[in-house]
């Protein structure tokens, strides 16, 4: 009584087919696929983008030329000019 035999199986796939049709059940099935595709492709295309490098790293404690600056003096000259824009 608790499990299902072939027959129930077989009229409950019955009823279906009535409901929806056969092409209604086809073209989900193809919409299916077609998100499966979909979905692999931007995977893929993620995993493009996380293999590209960067061309360059910009930080802040350093100068145009690319040596590092003193973050002593960059923190005196912040505050010179936060003070002087208050005013």
């Amino acid at each position: 009584m608790g499990s299902m035999s072939i027959w129930h199986w077989i009229v409950v796939i019955a009823v279906v087919l009535l409901l929806f049709g056969r092409n209604k059940i086809s073209d989900l099935m193809g919409d299916v696929a077609q998100g499966i595709k979909a979905f692999k492709k931007g995977m893929a295309d993620d995993d493009k983008t996380a293999d590209a490098k960067p061309d360059s790293m910009k930080t802040i404690d350093s100068k145009p030329d690319g040596t590092p600056g003193d973050p002593l003096k960059q923190h005196a000259q912040t505050e010179r000019k936060f003070e002087g824009s208050a005013t």
